[in-house]
């Protein structure tokens, strides 16, 4: 028994030593250009950029494929800080920017059909087979993917009312600067 363990043992640890060397050995060195510009893009995966993801549109953007102003959900002011990141000049927002929205399922008319939750890139909409499905809000990021294929149209779009916790500024902020008068 102690014999079986031992052998065990040993080829965790030889096993274990090749997967680390091969991590160090075979490692993909990225572009943090991406990092840094997926960070600035909202992370709803819902496409409307053209692109199936943040990730995949960040990593055209860096490559100088894609224009900076193709992502409704991050709007005008996304279009500004990837401006600002990469030196670029600040382009009108490439659709209609809307206010922040969540979807909302009108449960008694839900037969369960579970397009909604595959439709969904963030698995916001919780449900099962044949059971009436929800929105979870707070994971919900508004990309409207989960409306069409909804055989049912039991899904509806509204909008966020800005509360205390969630209004913004939407005017430019200006710097003062003191002005010294001449005596």
């Amino acid at each position: 028994m102690l014999t079986a363990i031992l052998i065990m043992a040993f080829g965790a640890v030889i096993i274990g030593a090749a997967l680390g060397y091969a991590s160090v050995r075979f490692k993909v060195e990225e572009n943090p250009l991406v990092e840094k510009i997926e960070a600035i893009l909202p992370q709803t995966q819902c496409g409307q950029c053209g692109y199936p993801g943040c990730k995949p549109y960040a990593e055209a953007i860096a490559e100088g494929e894609a224009e900076i102003n193709r992502c409704p959900p991050g709007g005008q002011e996304g279009v500004a800080k990837l401006a600002d990141l990469l030196g670029r000049e600040i382009q009108p927002l490439d659709a209609e920017e809307r206010p922040r929205q969540v979807a909302v399922i009108d449960e008694p008319w839900c037969i369960g059909c579970t397009l909604c939750i595959q439709a969904c890139p963030v698995d916001a909409i919780v449900g099962a087979a044949r059971q009436m499905h929800t929105v979870a809000a707070a994971l919900c990021t508004g990309c409207e993917l989960c409306v069409k294929p909804c055989p049912v149209e039991c899904i509806r779009m509204e909008l966020i009312h800005e509360k205390i916790d969630s209004w913004k500024w939407k005017y430019p902020v200006f710097e003062m600067t003191s002005v010294r008068r001449a005596a």
